[in-house]
Formats: C-alpha cells, structure tokens, sequence
C-alpha cells in the first residue's frame, strides 16, 4: 500500500539566493499544507527532548497547494532516443545474449519494439512474438548462465528461434508458421531493452515486463543489411550507448540506472579492470526494482532568504491527516561562515543508507513508533519506493547504486532504526540531532556544510572555520571528500571527529548525473554483500572500490583512529587513561574517570561500532589516547582478522576491539579530537545535558574555536 502523503527534495543543501523544490505526491482529495521548522532534536524518545522544532513561519509563511497523485515506476531498462522506423520486405533478424537472474513468476522482456517482443515466460522459456502469433522454446533458460538467442520473422508468416546455451550440448532450434495478411512489416516505435512499454498511443508510457538479468551485444538485421547494433561497454561512464552501426542517431538512453561494468559472456578472469578489457564488460545487468530517481514534477518551491541561518530545516506536509517531513540543510553563504564551528553532515551517508529494510524489522515496533509518535513508516513495509545499498535485488545482487531524489523513510524526524533496542535506537540524521540540540542548548553558534558542498567545492567549502565536527557516523567519502579535509586539517584547521566506523567506504557520484552514486564492496570490510569477482571496479569513473583502507588510505591517517569492532546496539563507558597536566583542560570539570555510562544510544557513550588507533596505518602523529572503553562481546572486524588464532594488531583479539578516544596536533598546528564511537553524541542529552560527556565536548569545542 502506497503511503498517501509523501514527497522529496531536489536537493538535500541549499545557500541563501538558491531554490529548493519540492515533489509531492497526495493521494487525498484535500489540498496539502506546507509549512517550515527549525529542527532542533529528532529523537522521538520522551524520556528525552522529544522531536523539537521550531517555528519558520517569518520565512515560509504556511500556505496550500492543490497537487495530486503522481507515479513511480521501478525497473530499470533502455530505451532508443527516438523510433527505429524501416519497412521491411523479407525479413528482421534479433540477436542478443542474455544471462538471466531471477524468474518472476510473468513475462520478462528482453527485446521490445512494437508488435515485436522477445523475452522470457514464466517459467523462463524464450518467446518470440508478433502481434498473437508466438513460438517459444522448449527448455527454460538456466539461471546464471550465458545464452546467445537469434530470433527471425519473414513476412511471409515464418518465425524462427535459435538458442545457444552455454551448457547445453548443441543448439535448440523453434520453427513456427502463421498466415500474416500484409506483404511487409513496417517498423515505427522506439526500441526497449529489459522492459516493454505501452503502445505509442497510450498517454501512460509506463514500462512492464522488466528483465532481470545480464544483457549484451543486441542487434538487429533488416533484410540481410545491419539496421541497429550497440556495443554495451561503450560510453561506460554514461547513462547513455551509443549505436555502433550506420545509423547513428539510435542512441540509447538508460532508464533508472542499471548496473554497468560487470563481467559480460567473454569475462575469463584474465583482466579485472573494465577500462583495461571493456569487451570482457559488454553487459548490462537489468533489475525490475532498480529506482533512484522518481522523477516526479515539482510540486512547489522555496527561495532561501539571503538571511536564512544555517542550520538544518524541515518541510512538514499535511493532507487530511496525512502527513510527511522532508529536512534539508542551509550552508552559509560560500566563503562566508557565520559561526566558528562547521557540523559536516554526512548527507552522502544518508543516501547510501537510504531505505535501508533492515531485516530484523518486525511488526512488533509498531507499538513503540505509535507510543512515542515516531515517523509511522518503514522502508520493510515500503519495498516499492526502492531500498538501499544495505539490500538486494531480488536476484541476491547487492544494491550499488543510491540517490536522494525519492522519499526516503529513514531521512526523517522521528525515525527510528531499532524498534527493540532499550534506548532511542537511532542512526544517521536523527542520531546526528544529539549533536545539534547539544549545540543549541549551549548557545554554540555553528554553520553546516554537507557532503556534496564538500565534494563539489573542496577546501573552499571549509577553509573559513576554526573547526569542522562530524556526525555521529561518516562512513561514506569521495576522493575529494577526503582530499579536502586533509587539506584542512594540515592546514592548520581543528577537526572533531564525533563517531565512528568514519571514512570506512570508498563512493563516487555520476558524471551525468551528480546525485547518483555508486559503491562496489570489494575486497573485505563489514558488508551487508559481496561484489563479484572482477566486479571491483566502479562504472561511474573506472576506479577501484570497496574500503579507503584497501585503497590506500585508511582512516587513521585523517583522524588517526580506524574501524575496528562492531556489536550489538549497545555501548559501555569510557575509562580515563591520560592523566597527563596537558590534558587537564579537557578533562575539566567531570567528575569520574568512567566517561558515559549512559546514554540515549546504546545506553553508553562508547557502543555500536568502535574505532581504534593502530600505528601501523596513522602517519605517525603523536597520538594521546585519553580514555578507552573494551567491548570483549563484539566482532572484530573482517579486515582486522589473519587466522582464527592471529589479527593484524599482534595482539589479543579483545585487546583490539575497543574505543580509543584520542587528541593529536598537526605541524601546522591544527587539532584533532576523535571518539572513536558511533554512540558517543548519544550520551550528550543525558540529563538535560548535564553530565561528564556534554562537559568534555564542551571543553574539546572551547578550544578548538577559540
């Protein structure tokens, strides 16, 4: 069931003199409210703040608007630019291979241009058809193996299939006869792959019959003489192909982004880099729930004042009892910061995570959601809108693609992640409201920047604050993401690194497409999947995927600790272990050496997943770890383990898994504070604020920016 009230931005960061839109969709027969706050804390929890926003009336004054239902339409296909036309006096010929992945259960398409369709049943026999008349082969292709199809139609009532498995021991041939009145077919339509549209004169152009699975080399001949051909390791970077026959103009359009840059029929393992044997990659892998995009028309939109505040805001939807909230975020103007303090927020994070069905989701959380007036819908319940990069396809292929431009569930106020957890059970944006009500309580001015100014502008985009803060969880980086903070940091900037698991996932975004991007889960690392072998390479720009630290650059080079054990949403308090007089500023004013025995995360401000300091991989800082915190009951993680007896930190196992929370300072004399905890900002709140953790950050952030 389709939520009734729903919608999503075009963009999740905004600067004053910049215009955000709005996409709706309202399945009521009222008009939709729209009004704006100021959020302040997103933690539905009333043991604690609550959700707490506040009024932006003054510059959004509410308003109505009539908008009505608008669609969607998962499943990625291709699609020519314009129609094939050609009249035919003998014959058109379809040749393809093809690896399916999943049956379905119906129709799946392969190849699609008017009354001409060719593809799969049910039961995963090919079909040729024109207009009623159909043959299909006798066997059903098999799942996960490559399969040359030629399909023929004579005009004078023949059709032909041939069928050349790889594991088959010779071909199979279908010969079928029909009495067609006409003396030549002509050919007027655009041309599909994966997918079937509606007939042209249909005003719903909406496509069906998705194909799941791997697709290469299709052609097609028109009485002996080449009418249309694609390469599909062409253009890799593009959501565009290319024709590489004489007639140029039948470009094909990719349509919800299907996976590119994956092992095609030719792939023999002797070459792992598509750029380096693109026709070892001349597949497209198709799925009938790919959606990143739902391209919806924008329902209304918002100019950002040139005095707006930076901070993050929230557009609250309403219509006849339903209701939406969609946040986004107000960076200063460029180049220049209204605050000492800069909260970096991990928007590209949100978007991997986006949709995340988590698949210990059950019904039973219902009952706390509706109890503590959380955010009442959950991608498990809402698989249509497309899931994230934490789920499958339904063919078991891991999701390795992500963008904003849909409604996300888990990137709103209230949301919460875990259901049964003994505490707040938050993540990402509303685990990062901890943070901001933090500041606000204490009268902290700050500014925020996300992922994408960060990547599109560089250094630029920081190089004016005496300090930068992470979130709760920074998991997700481009090169320039990280070149830039790099840069800032020896620079002489202050960084605060407030979580953990942090810049653990190498991504990158689409040329064509910024607001797309792509993660290959190569090598090793915690994952909730696997890309295949000679998969590791991204389609987006041919570099090489998975962890930073496989690619070279680990995370403690920048913040000088690394992921290292994962466990339970649960946490444990710091122990104190520097006494040094250096440090006693920091240290001021708490009033135990346990750091965190509580906490609205995890229940402690060291849980969840934890990050440590190994020498072997920082640059050689001279590190201070102040306190420490050991979770025996963890995991270690993937990349950390040798054999079932050694790890790379030469070490006891339970040694290594802890939370280091350390202090260095770089030759420019730029400062880092890291916690090494996802739980960490959880503790802030704790009673109204008042409590030893809320006291060290207060001591960190003092110095830091004064």
């Amino acid at each position: 069931m389709s939520v009734k009230c729903i919608g999503y931005s075009d963009r999740l960061s905004v600067r004053p003199g910049d215009t955000i839109c709005f996409h709706i969709s309202n399945e009521t027969n009222q008009n939709v409210s729209a009004r704006l706050t100021r959020s302040i804390s997103a933690d539905p929890n009333p043991a604690g703040m609550g959700i707490v926003e506040t009024n932006c009336d003054a510059l959004f004054p509410p308003q109505e608007f009539k908008i009505e239902k608008q669609e969607f339409s998962p499943g990625s296909y291709a699609k020519t630019t314009s129609a094939l036309q050609h009249n035919i006096t003998d014959h058109i010929s379809l040749s393809v291979t093809v690896m399916p992945t999943h049956l379905t259960g119906a129709d799946q398409t392969i190849l699609s241009i008017g009354m001409l369709w060719l593809g799969i049943d049910a039961k995963g026999q090919v079909n040729l058809r024109y207009g009623k008349d159909s043959i299909a082969s006798q066997h059903p292709l098999h799942i996960g193996k490559w399969h040359k199809i030629t399909a023929e139609i004579k005009i004078s009532g023949q059709m032909h299939l041939a069928i050349d498995s790889a594991n088959a021991p010779e071909p199979e041939s279908i010969f079928g006869e029909f009495d067609w009145p006409a003396d030549t077919i002509s050919l007027n339509d655009v041309l599909t792959i994966a997918a079937r549209l509606q007939p042209s004169d249909r005003a719903d152009q909406h496509p069906h019959h998705h194909f799941n699975g791997r697709i290469e080399h299709p052609s097609i001949i028109i009485d002996d003489d080449i009418f249309a051909e694609w390469n599909l390791a062409d253009n890799m970077t593009s959501l565009k192909v290319p024709s590489i026959s004489a007639n140029d103009d039948q470009t094909l359009i990719l349509v919800n982004a299907p996976t590119r840059g994956v092992c095609g029929s030719l792939w023999d393992a002797s070459e792992f880099s598509w750029k380096h044997c693109p026709e070892h990659y001349a597949a497209i892998h198709f799925h009938d729930d790919d959606i990143y995009d739902f391209n919806w028309q924008s329902s209304f939109s918002f100019a950002i004042p040139k005095d707006m505040a930076s901070g993050i805001y929230v557009m609250r939807i309403r219509a006849d009892g339903y209701e939406d909230a969609m946040p986004f975020f107000v960076c200063a103007p460029k180049a220049k910061p209204t605050a000492k303090l800069c909260v970096l927020v991990s928007t590209f994070t949100y978007a991997i995570y986006g949709n995340h069905a988590r698949p210990d989701f059950h019904d039973g959380w219902l009952k706390r959601i509706a109890d503590w007036g959380a955010y009442p819908h959950n991608p498990a319940k809402h698989r249509e809108y497309g899931l994230s990069t934490y789920n499958n396809h339904p063919d078991g292929c891991g999701i390795c693609h992500a963008s904003h431009k849909r409604p996300l569930f888990n990137l709103r106020p209230g949301y919460i992640t875990f259901g049964d957890a003994e505490c707040s059970g938050l993540r990402h944006f509303q685990a990062d409201s901890h943070l901001i009500s933090w500041l606000h309580k204490n009268n902290i001015d700050y500014d925020v920047i996300t992922d994408d100014e960060l990547d599109r502008e560089g250094l630029a985009a920081i190089a004016g604050y005496a300090a930068v803060a992470t979130g709760t969880h920074p998991e997700y980086h481009t090169q320039h993401m990280l070149n830039a903070l790099m840069q800032y940091r020896d620079q002489g900037g202050n960084l605060l690194y407030l979580g953990g698991n942090g810049f653990y996932w190498k991504i990158v975004r689409h040329q064509d497409d910024p607001d797309l991007l792509e993660i290959r889960r190569a090598e090793d690392g915690l994952r909730a999947w696997a890309s295949k072998p000679g998969e590791y390479y991204h389609s987006f720009d041919g570099s090489y995927g998975g962890l930073w630290r496989r690619n070279g650059r680990p995370p403690q080079q920048l913040v000088g600790i690394g992921f290292t054990a994962q466990g339970v949403f649960d946490g444990h308090p710091y122990k104190r272990t520097c006494f040094d007089a250096d440090f006693d500023w920091l240290f001021d004013g708490l009033e135990s050496d346990n750091i965190g025995d509580f906490g609205f995360s995890g229940n402690g401000a060291a849980g969840f997943e934890l990050d440590r300091v190994d020498p072997s991989l920082e640059d050689s800082h001279n590190i201070t770890v102040l306190a420490q915190s050991f979770a025996n009951e963890f995991m270690l993680v993937p990349e950390e383990h040798l054999t079932h007896l050694t790890n790379l930190s030469g070490g006891s196992e339970n040694d290594a898994k802890r939370a280091d929370m350390i202090y260095f300072k770089t030759a420019a004399g730029g400062q880092v504070f890291s916690t090494g905890s996802i739980t960490f900002c959880g503790s802030l709140p704790w009673n109204d604020f008042d409590n030893d953790v809320s006291r060290l950050l207060f001591n960190v952030v003092k110095r830091f920016t004064e």
